[in-house]
């Protein structure tokens, strides 16, 4: 019966000072870590011995003695269990429609992959594995790990684990996606939108969202006071965003900051035309018995699928009239910060990804480098001696 490793063996040695380790840590040559073995409770209060590695020994001592203090006991939960007791506390800090993403990322992504890996035993490594099973785009992803990351510093400053390792790992960008100056819509690709929806409400609210990058949500909460024609803008301060089962609720806008929109000459009239007969608190793009629209019920009541195929976009989504805008700023010239500005982005990365400046890097490269020789083989032609 093999017994308790003497102070001399390789396993009690620190392999970096050539030291003792102290009593209860050892080193484990085949993970190259320290490895240490204490008493934690499960969910059901049992006490068992488990094992945690550490990549330094400092980090090792730290959690030896706080597990002998007695001040980590639910390093065995589960992901799944610290969910069931931490998440009425994630819910109630984020939006309603933020809550319903990671909830759905939960028991798409998260729970089937990693539900059952104890506290504890959570490695970046793990989670990255777990991502390759992630289906969905780059968004879903994302929600997928901001709610797991949420979890994972709450267990953190619960004292449960010492660090989050979902903060260690890269994002899914929407790099990995479609462009969505790809999904831009052209001038004429507009102007035919807007002759295929019906004239009225619905045409109005449409040209509201691609002439100025107003997120549906936005536009629908517009009241008839926010809309200056004098200087014109738009005022956006509020958003309709969908609850916890579905209700619309209004609060600020995504970037919690209140923004300028314009009222170019192509819109003036649509806002005109919202404005008649309406009182200053009134919904300026209201649905046809004064309700609130939405993008849900925009598609639903102009046959979005018939709209797709008279622009033959068979892909056209509500949200791609914002990318139209943003894109459309950029061909015009108008500089970064103030795309940034008028969409309500809360970064100039986000919004740069609506710029065609880099398509013609190759082109205008390429003419350079032209100039260049050509100017070099005219120097050349001049300083050849004539006979």
């Amino acid at each position: 019966m093999a017994g308790r490793p003497s102070k001399d063996s390789p396993v009690r040695i620190d392999p970096h000072t050539g030291r003792p380790l102290p009593e209860g840590i050892r080193w484990r040559e085949d993970r190259k870590r320290y490895q240490i073995r204490v008493l934690a409770q499960d969910a059901d209060g049992t006490w068992k011995e488990r094992t945690r590695t550490f990549l330094t020994l400092a980090q090792a001592k730290k959690e030896l003695a706080k597990s002998l203090a007695g001040k980590n006991p639910d390093g065995a939960m589960t992901l799944a269990q610290w969910h069931e007791r931490h998440w009425p506390a994630i819910a109630a800090s984020v939006r309603p429609a933020t809550a319903r993403g990671y909830d759905v990322a939960w028991r798409l992504r998260v729970q089937p992959t990693l539900g059952q890996v104890r506290l504890e035993a959570m490695t970046s490594p793990l989670i990255e594995t777990a991502m390759v099973k992630w289906s969905g785009t780059p968004s879903v992803k994302v929600d997928a790990l901001a709610v797991l990351s949420r979890l994972l510093d709450a267990a953190r400053r619960a004292r449960i684990i010492d660090y989050n390792p979902a903060r260690e790992i890269r994002r899914p960008t929407h790099g990995a996606g479609v462009s969505p100056t790809s999904r831009a819509l052209t001038l004429e690709q507009i102007a035919r939108l807007l002759e295929a929806l019906p004239a009225g409400v619905y045409r109005r609210y449409a040209a509201a969202l691609v002439y100025t990058g107003m997120r549906a949500g936005e536009a629908t909460a517009v009241r008839v006071r926010d809309a200056d024609l004098e200087h014109g803008i738009i005022r956006v301060s509020r958003s309709f965003s969908p609850g916890t089962h579905g209700e619309l609720i209004e609060q600020s806008p995504k970037s919690h900051k209140d923004r300028d929109v314009p009222i170019i000459g192509a819109l003036r009239p649509h806002v005109i035309e919202a404005i008649k007969g309406k009182g200053p608190d009134e919904l300026l793009f209201a649905g046809p018995d004064g309700g609130r629209l939405t993008a849900r019920n925009l598609r639903r009541a102009v046959d979005w699928e018939k709209v797709r195929d008279t622009l033959g976009r068979p892909d056209m989504r509500v949200h791609d009239l914002r990318h139209t805008f943003a894109t459309i700023l950029f061909d015009a010239g108008a500089s970064a910060p103030d795309v940034q500005a008028v969409l309500g982005h809360s970064s100039l990365q986000v919004t740069e990804r609506y710029s065609r400046a880099r398509e013609g890097v190759a082109r205008r490269a390429g003419s350079v480098l032209d100039a260049a020789l050509n100017g070099t083989n005219m120097a050349q032609k001049r300083d050849v001696p004539r006979l």
